[in-house]
């Protein structure tokens, strides 16, 4: 059944687990997502990228058939925006049939972050939608800057942007970064930044950069009161680590039987992750 984060959210907040966001950019990889989904009777949020969806493949092809997808699953779906900066765009996305969005404006000012987000969570209401906002600095490990002291999400500024903008989930910088760490490296984590905003809030946190953060992590994160944890790098690098090996048993394997192999190494990622979130049979 097709959702917004909103509920789903609330009921991992209430029941102390986690829902897994994996990001997708085509039918294929939605696919491997909702299937393993109903494998495991967990809600599952769809992740589009903002920078896949203008790169690869638009928003207007791919929505309405996620949306299908997922009122023939017999779990909640949610199909949501991850970091959409770009205020039209986020629009337009609401306007095509999503379910919830990231309204990311942490490069700007406390200030301008609560006055675009604000604005955002007024217009999603028109489409009963849920938003999604994060205050602090995610590191990339593939850019030029690894998560640092002083882009850890302040928790202060956290709670009063909490209370200024009435966002559904806040997205929090505390150890994590986007993309895949070196081999054997498992980030540390400042658990007491989790701690403070959920103490003083009790809204539902997000975990960004779930991919490599380390099992343990995970768990004690959630344990603390995340209930979305985002996961691209891991889900996209089983599925890569896939093809390789298919093409290495069989270089003249056909396109379809390789994208089929990819579907199911997606799903086996996915699933994982769900035992860890904790979310496995939690779907209403």
């Amino acid at each position: 059944m097709y959702v917004s984060m909103k509920g789903m959210l609330q009921r991992a907040n209430e029941g102390r687990y986690a829902v897994m966001a994996i990001n997708c950019f085509n039918l294929e990889t939605a696919k491997a997502v909702i299937e393993a989904a109903v494998e495991m009777r967990s809600p599952i949020i769809i992740d589009l990228l903002q920078d896949h969806l203008k790169e690869h493949l638009n928003h207007h092809y791919l929505t309405k058939p996620i949306i299908r997808m997922a009122n023939n699953a017999s779990v909640e779906v949610a199909i949501n925006l991850d970091h959409g900066n770009d205020i039209a765009f986020v629009k337009q996305c609401l306007n095509e049939g999503f379910s919830s969005v990231m309204m990311d404006a942490s490069m700007y000012p406390l200030k301008e972050n609560i006055r675009i987000t604000k604005e955002m969570v007024t217009f999603a209401q028109a489409y009963d939608a849920s938003v999604e906002a994060e205050v602090g600095d995610m590191g990339a490990v593939s850019g030029d800057h690894w998560t640092r002291d002083d882009m850890f999400t302040n928790p202060d500024d956290a709670i009063y942007f909490i209370q200024e903008t009435g966002v559904d989930c806040l997205a929090l910088s505390y150890g994590s970064s986007h993309g895949d760490y070196p081999e054997g490296y498992v980030p540390d984590f400042r658990f007491d930044i989790v701690e403070k905003i959920k103490a003083a809030t009790n809204l539902p946190l997000v975990l960004h950069g779930g991919s490599g953060a380390g099992e343990d992590n995970i768990k004690k994160s959630v344990a603390l009161g995340i209930n979305k944890i985002n996961v691209g790098s891991d889900f996209m690098r089983g599925q890569v680590d896939d093809i390789i090996e298919q093409l290495k048993k069989n270089p003249q394997i056909e396109y379809p039987d390789l994208i089929h192999h990819t579907v199911a190494a997606g799903k086996e990622v996915v699933k994982r992750y769900i035992k860890i979130a904790g979310s496995e049979n939690k779907s209403i």
